[in-house]
């Protein structure tokens, strides 16, 4: 291969493949994302997947190892002390998080919440750790009749600030969550991400819209894609990327309402930019399906993805290069409504590889931003082994 062209990674939010060695200090020993869907409802039915690798590393129900994989297979283990999607992602980019982020289990300090009240001249009901759809559907009718923003939080450091678009819009309540991330920067009460959460409907039948917005810390340093940027190659932010690092690094941002609209945005994106980083991340797995415990919803959205990634594979060009993996776990199948401790899988593609190979075992998913930068011949970051010469 003469010349390196695009490089993408596409981010499987919560797609994990196994509890990791040290699952049991999070509370996951047992947990197994991909397996337990698969065991749970009757196989997986992942045909180009499989063909990529999936059952070289590890065999499912519906899923079986193949003697020629299309793509390096391998899965990777997360050495952050977390399990949240702002964690998984900054180390896929080469940033290590030695301290878990602040969580809230009974809720944000009442001061916070006069805080909130004072900066935004509305009341706050909620303020609990709570599934959103539920949350939702318990405070959905209190919000239409008095406009009360509905904060809550989960097992990651997020504040989330739900509201009805017909009763506060999308403007205010942005403007809100702005206000929310600059108080919540203050060191008592350090939160990663304050997220909008708008809804719609009536009692009893409320539903979340795609106008999520993320509001994250900054990275505490440079990542991969600050380094891309600083030689001037175009990075593409798909769905909450951006969001996820703060809008650090990125040069063009992607905005998705699902799964399905984010595989569409990345191939028309790869039909007219004919070189760059795509970053792409597919939330549904994990907003839809994961925390709300629908293993048969997660399964259809794998069955969904399977069937759109030959769209990828003809976008590329000879010389781009393809990895798949995902930020952390999600059992569907598991107690409780959190995220789980897992490996990720490691897929590799590209034209130009003549004999995939298997990748192992992974110390750290920022291999792969180790191996971005490579491809790019960029600065390398602190942490990571680039697999790139494996692929040759």
């Amino acid at each position: 291969m003469e010349q390196r062209g695009r490089a993408i990674v596409i981010v499987l939010d919560s797609v994990g493949i196994g509890a990791l060695p040290d699952a049991d200090q999070f509370g996951d020993l047992g947990s197994h994302t991909m397996g337990h869907i698969a065991e749970s409802q009757g196989g997986l039915s992942l045909p180009h997947l499989e063909q990529f690798g999936l059952g070289n590393i590890e065999q499912m129900k519906g899923i079986v190892a193949v003697s020629q994989p299309k793509a390096s297979y391998g899965r990777m283990i997360e050495i952050s002390r977390g399990k949240d999607t702002t964690t998984g992602h900054w180390e896929l980019m080469g940033i290590y998080t030695d301290k878990p982020f602040q969580t809230y289990p009974q809720g944000f300090p009442d001061i916070l919440i006069h805080q909130i009240e004072q900066a935004t001249g509305r009341k706050v009901v909620g303020n609990v750790p709570a599934s959103g759809t539920a949350i939702i559907e318990q405070w959905g009718k209190h919000q239409l009749e008095t406009g009360d923003l509905i904060i809550y939080t989960s097992a990651d450091s997020v504040l989330q600030i739900a509201a009805h678009q017909d009763v506060i819009s999308l403007e205010e309540l942005y403007q809100v969550c702005e206000i929310a991330r600059k108080l919540t920067l203050a060191d008592e009460h350090r939160v990663v991400r304050v997220i909008a959460r708008p809804f719609k409907g009536k009692p009893g039948s409320f539903v979340r819209t795609a106008n999520r917005r993320d509001y994250s810390v900054k990275p505490p340093a440079h990542t991969v894609l600050n380094h891309l940027v600083d030689k001037r190659i175009e990075v593409v932010g798909v769905g909450k990327i951006p969001d996820i690092f703060a809008n650090s690094g990125i040069t063009q941002s992607i905005h998705t309402t699902s799964n399905d609209d984010g595989i569409t945005k990345l191939v028309e994106a790869l039909h007219t930019m004919e070189t760059g980083f795509f970053f792409v991340n597919l939330v549904d797995f994990d907003s839809k399906y994961g925390h709300r415990r629908d293993p048969k919803g997660y399964k259809q959205a794998l069955e969904a993805f399977d069937k759109r990634l030959p769209e990828v594979i003809d976008s590329l060009a000879a010389n781009d290069l393809l990895i798949i993996t995902a930020d952390h776990g999600n059992d569907p199948t598991f107690h409780g409504t959190d995220h789980t401790r897992e490996y990720v899988p490691l897929f590799v593609y590209a034209p130009w590889i003549q004999k995939p190979c298997d990748l192992g075992i992974r110390t750290t998913f920022a291999d792969v931003g180790a191996t971005i930068a490579e491809w790019f011949q960029v600065e390398k970051p602190n942490i990571g082994i680039s697999f790139y010469q494996q692929l040759k």
